[in-house]
């Protein structure tokens, strides 16, 4: 035993002295490349491994490392540099500037491009961004960062913001982007955690028609991360935060409810109202609450020399500020590569996520909450405010609480892939791609009667009679298969890339759907087979199936690094139209002016390039049967005397309908100023969208039941100019800082309803339809009567047209324009009042680092939009609530007011009243982080750590009196505020450890 541990000490020593003979003190000195100084606050690794140090105020640093140790070199906005240390006892290093990214590859759709050799429009945003804002979906992080991207956000938990790329280009056929993730083509991206994602790729010019008929709305491209050869490496991510509700309206009190009612509904007894004279309902307090919401991510990687693994789990919770809201998921990612052999390659992403949320119906509920009376309680004990006691709305609080909708979703997303090289030049892939969805969906209304048990003071109309149940299951299939082979080639000073891929794509999915009445309020017996099966209200069974075959081609072409060219061509064949196939092409010429012989005397640019591309983009984003005439069946007639069922053809469809086409020309000029501080692009766009999906009126005599049919006949344009500038620069003192911005000018218009009627749509209440979509308008406006004031006196009423029958008419009332002249105030003097659409969007953003802490602020906003406050039109009973601000300014007799009116009634017609600015600005995101230093994290066996606190949407400042300017919607009707989710306030505490 002595003699076993006299040699296990000998071996000892001999592997130590070894050690110790092969590290050695590396010192030199870090310094800009731009200016030769030294660069302060430089980070020193020893790659792999957790030993590093700092460069001090000149920029020199020591270091202890092997002889086969390699040194990495890196620093907030410089290149990354790598150096082997060999038997070199000093090693300077010169970093420079991290030029705009301009040598990174971004994706491009079935491939990759360096930046620099793009000929497309493509804005990109790194994962290591997304990661920093406390939001449930990837999108809403692009919010402020990318021209020529408008993302719309909501506060609703597992609700994915809207996202408009260069404008809206449709009316019905979608307006949405495509996602492609990791090469599966999907509507839908909550499935995937931020942490995940190592880039997304927005493709916005003509460059997306490389994917064809899905592309004229733009390509969101999302990237996941993957293992990298080399020592495992752990990380998790989380933060806590909790939101609020913002920028409340704040609603009459219980006094100023009362005496609008003395005008507005005189005879309505308020004699005694429910609650005291100091106390007032506050309905919004009532409904919300501050919810938290957590994110817990971790996940590991590595790889050898043949096989790289990439493993995450993440667990995401959002209780919501409405009170009977929530929404918790699990992710799940499994990203592989292997190397067969050094020809065949195999590879995987796959993701796994489930969603758990209890829903809210806002259709009406929110809207109540904004119309009830503050003299009714909302809730003691057990018992609800009877509303309808005071000719009001339904108690929402009793809406909210006694429906239960909850919804499940279980999501399988991914792809496998084999790559063979039978040569070093060429590359044949195959992929399977698929996105498996299972989604349940249980609504459950509690039972309740009008009378003691249930309300304060009972005889209320508001009535649940039975209890009921509904269960909605729906599964749905997508894969993809592609097929591509890429020709890679270099000769002499020219370089070819050639792309030929075959694509299939099938989707089909199944809804069944039942009801019954009577269920049991234990949440554990909510079957539906516990109903009453004598009274079974609903069954409900449908599908679709959705095929494409494809076939696309690219050429990428380069000389000098200078000369640019791309083309492709895509040949689409759609189940869902008669005309089977279209072709989209497009092309792209890019020119490297600063490489130019006749560039390099001159200090002014750094970087120069100009670039242009022309392309065809299609759009099939409508009804399957859509052209398919087909039979209404059990139709009830009369035969021989008696009853019989039947079929028949009841409406008219265009056999010949045919996708939409979107012309997309645009041109760009991409700089760098100053050794690459000063980088930035300009970009002019035009696209033109012909044969639009509208409706055509027909007379009745057709037999269609609504009196329209589907057809290509609508042009729509967008016009616009997109400006990115963004400043980088790390000074001596080792004070970096970074500024940023971003301006998007849109031009919007409907340029040709051929032959069509105009498209209406945006009801509200008893206004009806408040936007028309015209030639020669932005799609979407509202088109209303336009007030020019407020009528003083009895002789001013006298003495003008007047809207109504003019005995109705009033001191007081709003005052409209004859626009065409005739002494009528009707619907034919409405006037066109603005757009939902923004003239311009932009955003702003700002970044400062020292000595491990940094601070990040980014600013949002649009100009030129416009709001129909659809919530203080929409008035069924005079005796809903009014806003307070519009109680204090309301006309009256020892008030008078040039502005509002005595009264909004439900007589009161849509106008330019209640259309109002759109505009905004709003502090989008700060975030203060803290990044432990080098030694601290040594001790701790730490590869990274990090430490911050943000917020999100901390302040806005707006013209629109209601909750908030961005309005989500569709393209015909955005931009109307009736039942929006409240927009959130978000405070969080994070933290980034790395082992």
């Amino acid at each position: 035993m002595n003699k076993l541990r006299y040699l296990l000490l000998v071996v000892w020593l001999a592997v130590c002295g070894q050690a110790h003979a092969q590290t050695q003190p590396v010192t030199g000195v870090v310094t800009s490349k731009n200016d030769k100084q030294g660069l302060p606050g430089a980070n020193v690794i020893v790659k792999g491994t957790t030993t590093g140090t700092s460069t001090d105020v000149n920029g020199s640093y020591t270091i202890t490392a092997g002889e086969g140790a390699v040194l990495q070199f890196s620093m907030i906005g410089m290149l990354t540099q790598e150096i082997p240390v060999g038997n070199q006892t000093q090693i300077n290093v010169e970093l420079a500037d991290d030029a705009q990214a301009l040598e990174e590859v971004v994706v491009v759709g079935y491939g990759t491009q360096r930046k620099r050799d793009l000929t497309g429009a493509v804005a990109q945003l790194k994962g290591e961004e997304i990661i920093k804002y406390p939001v449930q979906t990837p999108t809403q992080a692009l919010q402020s960062k990318l021209a020529g991207v408008q993302v719309i956000a909501s506060g609703r938990p597992n609700e994915q913001p809207q996202i408009r790329v260069r404008g809206v280009g449709s009316a019905l056929a979608g307006v949405s982007p495509l996602y492609v993730v990791d090469g599966v083509l999907t509507d839908d991206i909550r499935n995937i955690s931020n942490n995940d994602i190592l880039s997304i790729e927005v493709l916005k010019d003509a460059s997306a028609a490389i994917y064809g008929v899905r592309a004229a709305n733009g390509v969101v491209i999302v990237t996941t991360r993957r293992g990298k050869s080399g020592a495992t490496q752990v990380q998790y991510d989380a933060n806590f935060s909790m939101r609020q509700p913002a920028n409340l309206v704040k609603m009459a009190s219980r006094q100023q409810y009362i005496d609008y009612l003395t005008d507005a509904a005189p005879n309505q007894n308020v004699s005694n109202p429910p609650l005291t004279s100091d106390q007032t309902t506050d309905w919004y307090g009532q409904a919300l609450r501050n919810a938290p919401q957590m994110n817990h991510n971790l996940s590991i990687s590595g790889g050898g020399e043949r096989n790289t693994f990439f493993f995450s789990a993440g667990y995401f919770s959002d209780f919501g500020v409405i009170n009977t809201n929530d929404f918790r998921r699990l992710t799940i990612r499994a990203n592989n590569e292997v190397k067969i052999n050094d020809k065949l390659t195999f590879s995987n992403q796959l993701s796994f996520s489930r969603g758990n949320e209890r829903a809210v119906n806002l259709d009406g509920t929110y809207q109540s909450l904004y119309r009830a009376a503050p003299i009714v309680p909302a809730k003691i004990g057990d018992l609800y405010g009877n509303l309808s006691a005071y000719g009001n709305v339904s108690n929402p609080i009793l809406s909210l609480e006694a429906r239960n909708q909850r919804i499940l979703n279980n999501r399988l997303q991914g792809n496998l892939a084999l790559s063979y090289k039978p040569v070093e030049w060429l590359t044949l892939r195959s992929a399977f791609n698929t996105d498996l969805v299972f989604n349940r969906d249980q609504t459950y209304l509690r039972g309740f009667q009008n009378d003691a048990n249930t309300f304060i003071t009972a005889g209320g109309n508001q009535r649940q009679q039975n209890s009921q149940l509904t269960v909605g299951d729906t599964k749905s299939l997508r894969y993809i298969i592609d097929n591509t082979a890429t020709l890679d080639r270099s000769f002499g000073e020219s370089n070819l890339t050639f792309l030929l891929g075959a694509v299939t794509e099938q989707f089909t999915t199944d809804f069944l759907q039942g009801s019954r009445i009577n269920i049991p309020n234990d949440p554990n017996q909510w079957y539906l087979g516990l109903g009453d099966p004598n009274q079974q209200l609903a069954n409900n069974s449908t599908g679709d199936l959705q095929t494409r075959q494809s076939f696309v081609t690219r050429l990428t072409y380069s000389l000098k690094n200078r000369y640019l060219f791309n083309a492709s061509l895509r040949a689409d064949g759609s189940s869902k139209f008669s005309e089977r196939w279209g072709y989209f092409p497009t092309v792209g010429v890019g020119w490297v002016i600063s490489d130019e012989d006749f560039m390099k005397d001159q200090s002014l640019f750094d970087f120069l390039k100009f670039r242009g591309s022309w392309g065809i983009l299609g759009n099939d984003n409508i009804e399957s049967n859509a052209y398919i005439t087909t039979a209404t069946v059990n139709i009830p007639y009369f035969y021989n005397n008696g009853l019989a069922l039947g079929s028949a053809i009841q409406d008219i469809k265009d056999q010949q309908l045919k996708w939409e086409r979107t012309q997309q020309i645009d041109a760009g000029l991409e700089f760098a100023f100053f050794n690459n501080r000063l980088s930035g692009e300009i970009d002019y766009y035009n696209k033109t969208t012909r044969d639009a999906l509208a409706f055509r009126v027909i007379p009745a005599i057709f037999g269609d039941p609504d009196n329209q049919f589907l057809t290509n006949i609508a042009s729509f344009r967008n016009r616009g100019f997109e400006f990115v500038l963004n400043w980088k620069e790390t000074l001596k003192s080792g004070l970096g800082y970074s500024i940023g911005g971003n301006l998007t000018i849109n031009r919007n218009e409907l340029v040709g309803l051929n032959g069509g009627q105009a498209l209406l749509a945006g009801g509200v209440g008893q206004q009806g339809f408040v936007t028309r979509s015209d030639n020669g308008q932005p799609v979407g406006s509202f088109y209303v009567l336009n007030a020019t004031g407020v009528y003083q006196n009895q002789s001013e009423i006298d003495g003008s047209p007047v809207y109504g029958n003019r005995a109705n008419v009033r001191p007081g009332d709003l005052k409209y324009q004859d626009v065409d002249g005739n002494g009528v105030i009707d619907n034919n003097d409405r006037i066109y009042a603005g757009s939902y659409q923004p003239k311009m969007y932009y955003g702003i953003n700002l970044g400062l680092t020292f000595k491990g802490f940094d601070l990040t602020a980014d600013v949002y906003g649009n100009v030129g939009n416009k709001i129909y406050n659809g919530k203080k039109a929409f008035r069924f009973e005079n005796t809903d609530n009014i806003e307070a601000a519009y109680a204090d300014a309301r006309w009256l007799p020892n008030r008078p007011s040039q502005t509002d009116p005595r009264l909004i009634t439900s007589a009161t017609p849509a106008s330019t009243y209640f259309v109002e600015s759109g505009s905004f600005v709003r502090l989008n995101n700060l975030t203060l982080g803290y990044t432990i230093p080098n030694g601290l994290k040594e001790k701790a066996r730490l590869r990274t750590a990090r430490i911050y606190v943000t917020s999100q949407n901390l302040f806005t400042i707006q013209q629109f009196s209601g909750f908030s300017p961005e309005l989500a919607g569709g393209a015909l009707d955005s931009g109307i505020e009736l039942n929006s989710y409240p927009t959130t306030r978000t405070f969080a505490v994070g933290l980034n450890v790395g082992f």
